[in-house]
Order: structure tokens, then sequence, then C-alpha cells
């Protein structure tokens, strides 16, 4: 199966209840771990890549990256630019095989995003992609996108209509209490969706696709195996999965997992090295950072985003 659209998978997310997860990549044996795990349960992915991913490994390499693991599944994959800074990022991945792009200008002034998304949207839909874009601001730490907490805000639904009339945008990114990085709420804290802000909206756009992004649980099993492998991990939580699949339930299409895939790569070869200190191939180490990838590719699918035997 070749790279698809995110436009057929929103629609049966949103009529089934459920949600795509939308990976984020950023070398060869985590774009495996998601793609088999995807394949086994049988569930539609989205595999992303940042800026700093894209820096990392270039938008090529990348794409040629996903393009040899569909050869060997069936599943709808589509190939995502997540946080895309402005016009020529965005053109750049569209021209390079892309089939969706994110537009985040959200820290922009209303008037300021809409006008820098509809750009992207009017030369992405002249080209077959589509584009999400950002309304609101999540605090947190990704790559390029660095929001402190005081600057963070949520979503106004009495905007949103007006946004997505005025860009054309394909799907909606919204801020409703999940932040970017590993280290988003400490213990003690009690990370919560803001589900009454979520029902707004879609009370105000009905059938329209939702994304949230910063939806990392931050797995504890891997922060302590990391700590117990010369790692020196902060103590945080992330956001809890019942919330997530509650929010999937609604409208939310699109979950962003990022951190949580990080945490399992790194637990995985540090405990390997941990545990085979003789051993320096690479293919030996990486194998098990893999397994984790897919471990949590797997536990995401069915747990959080109900998307198993969707394809």
């Amino acid at each position: 199966m070749s790279l698809v659209t995110t436009t057929e998978m929103f629609k049966k997310a949103y009529s089934g209840g459920y949600a795509i997860g939308a990976f984020n990549v950023n070398n060869m044996e985590i774009v495996q771990g998601i793609v088999e795990a995807a394949n086994e349960l049988r569930s539609p992915v989205i595999l992303q890549a940042s800026a700093g991913a894209r820096k990392y490994a270039q938008s090529a390499y990348l794409k040629h990256l996903v393009e040899a693991a569909i050869e060997t599944s069936d599943i709808p994959v589509a190939l995502h630019l997540d946080h895309g800074a402005d016009f020529d990022v965005c053109k750049d991945c569209i021209d390079t095989g892309f089939t969706s792009v994110m537009i985040d200008a959200s820290s922009k002034p209303f008037e300021e995003n809409i006008k820098i998304s509809k750009e992207v949207v009017e030369y992405a839909h002249s080209k077959g992609v589509v584009v999400e874009a950002e309304l609101g601001t999540l605090a947190g730490v990704e790559d390029d996108v660095k929001v402190a907490d005081d600057k963070a805000q949520y979503t106004d639904p009495d905007q949103v209509v007006e946004f997505v009339d005025k860009t054309g945008c394909d799907s909606l990114a919204i801020a409703v209490g999940t932040s970017h990085g590993a280290y988003k709420f400490k213990p003690g804290q009690n990370p919560k969706i803001r589900l009454d802000i979520l029902d707004e909206i879609v009370e105000r756009l009905p059938g329209f696709p939702i994304v949230l992004h910063g939806s990392s649980s931050v797995p504890q099993e891997y922060v302590k195996i990391i700590n117990e492998n010369g790692g020196a991990l902060k103590d945080a939580i992330g956001i809890p999965e019942d919330q997530l699949r509650e929010a999937a339930k609604r409208a939310v299409c699109k979950i962003n997992i990022d951190s949580d895939l990080r945490l399992g790569m790194t637990a995985g070869i540090r405990q390997h090295l941990a545990l085979h200190p003789d051993h320096f191939d690479p293919r030996q180490y990486l194998t098990d950072g893999r397994a984790n990838v897919k471990a949590i590719v797997h536990h995401k699918i069915i747990n959080v985003l109900g998307s198993d035997g969707k394809a």
C-alpha cells in the first residue's frame, strides 16, 4: 500500500469513536517498531517527523524509511510533518512527498495565525496534501517548540469556527490541558484534559477532526530502567490514558505520541548495555530499543486509541 492522506482515516475514526496514533519517527528502528505493531493489530497509523527529526535524518531519508516499512505491510499509513514553523518548511515537506503537514502559527496573533495557515492550506491542497493547523498554545518543550507554562493558552471555543472557515484547514490541534515533553507534570499534580472545552469545540465544529498534541503518558517502568542504568531523569507523570481514551471517543481523531517512544528506546538500549557491557554492535542494543517501541505502540493502539482492527 502506498502512502495516504489522513482524510479517510479521520472520517472513519470520528464516526467510530476512536483515534489514530501519530507517532514521531527519528530513525529506522522507530519506524519499524511502530509499523510492525500497527500491522499486527490491523490499525491505520500516522508517522510524523518534527523539525528535530528532519534535521537529524533529513526529509528524504525519513520518507524512504517509511516507504520501505510499508512495503511489508498493508495498512493505511500517512507521513505527516509535525509542527511546521512556516510556509517554507511546509512547502519543502509537501514537495518531498509528505501526505500531511501541520502549520503551527499558534504563537502568533489570531489574524496572523489565520493568514499563515491559509497560505499553507492553499498550496497543500493544490498538491493533494492535507493540513493540520493549531489554535491555542500548549506548554512544554518538543524540539524547537518551547512554551513556558505561563504562556500556555487554552483554545477559545468561540474562535474555532472562524479559524477553520477562514483557513480551510482539514484538522485542528487544540490546547485543552495536554503538554509537550516528558516532564510536563510533577508528582502530586493532577493532569487533566479539559473535556468541557473539547465538548464546546465539538458543538461548534460537528464532524470536524480534532487533534491532541503532548499526549504521552510517560511510562514509569521505562523511567525507572533508565535511572537504574546510569540515567538521571526527573520525576514526572504524563497524561492519564483513560482521559485520552475518553477524548478519542468524542471527537479527537489524532493523538500525538513522542516522549513515550523515546523513553522506551532509551530504556531498551541502556538496559541491554548494562546487561552486556561487552557488546558494541548497534544491531544488538537497537533491537531491544525497537522491541520497546513496538510494545508501546501495541499498548497505545489497544488501550488508548481504540484503533485496532480498523485498517
